[in-house]
């Protein structure tokens, strides 16, 4: 395959990825294949992602704010909560096979589709104000933070679940909220895989143009259809992605 068509597989690739990373999750497990498909080693290929993943979030933040969707005081509050998490995935030397990861994160997204069809109570939105000093907050936000960046694939399903869950927010809000969660604990990994020499720039930058766009487009459709849509296409991106991992096909 050419430069070029390598380029352009990438954009059209990275697109479809944003788009659904931003409404719901589980883009990356569009990316990493085909990064390798085209040559490169997982370690490159997840390096590579991660800029992708990074550019594709300052245009979902963007987006969210263009249509005036934005709580940055929560948002920081959020993130920060990962970033112990996330220095440590990006640093950590664990090993864990790839049969038992899959399996593990596959009955995780079953889960999470279980808990997405409980309705919540009806209330308020969360505002800056709400409390978020609690035990399961913390951990779930260290945890979070931690496989973010130390695997990527899947956090934005579990992050949805914890922001919907334990702070009761509407999945548009939570869909604000994540993005600038996951482009704040992106950081250090990232700086990790390019001190390590693990990104190729090339294909980089043709995945982030292609993730920026799918993005941008996804945060105005997430605020414009509501949480009803976006419930509907997570369950569906949730339950593709655990029988993928379960290897039911």
């Amino acid at each position: 395959m050419s430069p070029l068509e390598s380029s352009i597989l990438l954009f059209v690739i990275g697109s479809a990825a944003g788009f659904l990373n931003v409404l719901a999750g589980g883009g990356s497990s569009l990316t990493l294949p085909a990064l390798i498909f085209l040559g490169l080693d997982a370690s490159v290929a997840n390096g590579t992602n991660r800029v992708a993943i990074l550019v594709q979030n300052l245009s979902a933040v963007h987006s969210f704010k263009r249509e005036n969707y934005h709580d940055s005081k929560l948002s920081l509050k959020l993130a920060f909560l990962t970033l112990p998490g996330a220095i440590a995935g990006a640093v950590a030397a664990v090993k864990i096979s790839n049969e038992t990861f899959e399996t593990i994160l596959g009955i995780v997204m079953i889960g999470v589709t279980i808990s997405l069809l409980i309705p919540l109570p009806k209330q308020e939105n969360a505002s800056s104000n709400v409390k978020l000093k609690t035990i399961p907050m913390y951990l779930s936000m260290f945890a979070i933070g931690f496989y973010g960046a130390f695997i990527q694939v899947g956090v934005g399903f579990l992050l949805m679940a914890a922001l919907h869950y334990l702070m009761k927010l509407d999945l548009v809000r939570v869909n604000m909220h994540k993005v600038f969660i996951v482009l704040i604990f992106t950081i250090p990994a990232l700086i990790l895989f390019i001190l390590t020499d693990n990104v190729n720039w090339p294909m980089a930058i043709s995945l982030s143009l292609g993730n920026a766009f799918g993005a941008w487009w996804s945060a105005k459709v997430s605020v414009r259809k509501g949480e009803k849509f976006i419930k509907m296409i997570l369950i569906i991106a949730v339950l593709i992605m655990a029988l993928k991992l379960l290897k039911v096909f």
